[in-house]
């Protein structure tokens, strides 16, 4: 059996969660021995396509006229598309329209979440759908002091510093908003959101937010990845991650892997996986997250890294391999 990846227009995802789960997919093929690439002009028995750009849909057509079997990944929804890009409230039902199109296209659907199989089992799509995790490499995000050193001393924190730790695209979806706001109420400590997107993609209200209307506790790298995004995951004090709007939300499971304590917002794509006050804290507002950040940062909260941890432990890449090598077995026999 051999398996087409393909991710179209891999160098504009490269940053995102997306790009993200294309390095997964490739390191979980390898743990359980299924040959894997990524150039359509390979032979190959199944199309594992990430994506919906007009270069996918060519690519399905290339392979249903030779006979191949297609699985079509749903890393998005409508709901996951509101609040993000310039005009795509506007276009969102469009979105969801083409969607649905290209999806109902596979022979099989693989989406990282129960939640978001429900939301495309409501869209009324009929094939097969099953939920996988996008995963994580566990050993990427093992503790390391090198790591953390090259983290604090990039930002120049002292021994009295505590950090606030976000990752995501400016998007209004992943709370950026309500982030500056907290800040603002703990102006004790640092909040660092790592991730950048090109400005004229993002509405005004969130540029100018980025480009200097936030307060001075708060810090925007941009895009930075390896030792020193690696070390801010275990070297911060602790990871919110604001979001109203997921379909897994890859940088949690990373803040997981990392031991790190976790606050997120109380969202549907988190039931039966993320619990609180038992391997996360959630809530539901800015005073909510006020309360949690003191409490965990202060440690007036217990830690629950380790029970974090063990979430992170169910979706290893090596766990994830074997979970989509029975759905291509399952294929090949369609």
């Amino acid at each position: 059996m051999k398996v087409l990846l393909y991710f179209e227009g891999e160098s504009l995802i490269s940053s995102s969660g997306i790009g993200r789960a294309m390095k997964h997919q490739q390191q979980a093929l390898d743990a359980v021995e299924i040959a894997w690439t990524c150039d359509p002009s390979d032979d190959y028995d199944i199309l594992h396509i990430n994506t919906f750009g007009p270069n996918s849909l060519h690519i399905i057509k290339q392979a249903r006229d030779m006979g191949r079997k297609v699985i079509y990944h749903a890393h998005s929804t409508e709901e996951d598309f509101r609040n993000s890009f310039i005009f795509s409230n506007a276009i969102a039902p469009i979105f969801k329209k083409h969607l649905m199109n290209v999806y109902s296209q596979a022979d099989y659907i693989i989406t990282p979440t129960v939640y978001s199989k429900q939301l495309l089992e409501g869209y009324g799509i009929s094939q097969p759908i099953e939920a996988i995790s996008n995963g994580i490499d566990l050993q990427r995000f093992r503790y390391d002091e090198e790591k953390v050193k090259a983290f604090r001393k990039y930002f120049s924190l002292d021994d009295k510093d505590k950090v606030v730790l976000c990752v995501g695209l400016f998007f209004e979806r992943k709370g950026i908003l309500d982030f500056i706001e907290v800040a603002k109420c703990l102006p004790e400590y640092k909040f660092i959101w790592f991730g950048a997107i090109h400005s004229l993609m993002i509405p005004t209200q969130i540029r100018e937010v980025i480009q200097g209307n936030h307060p001075s506790n708060v810090i925007f790298p941009g895009y930075v990845k390896g030792a020193i995004l690696e070390g801010a995951f275990s070297g911060s004090d602790v990871f919110f991650f604001p979001s109203y709007e997921e379909t897994e939300g890859i940088v949690v499971l990373e803040a997981l892997a990392s031991h790190q304590n976790v606050i997120v917002r109380d969202i549907g794509v988190y039931d039966g996986w993320l619990v609180d006050g038992v391997n996360c804290y959630k809530g539901k507002c800015n005073t909510d997250f006020v309360k949690l950040i003191r409490g965990v940062v202060e440690e007036q909260f217990p830690s629950l890294k380790e029970e974090g941890y063990k979430i992170a432990e169910q979706r290893s890449i090596e766990v994830v391999g074997g979970q989509l090598k029975g759905v291509y077995e399952k294929v090949m026999q369609l």
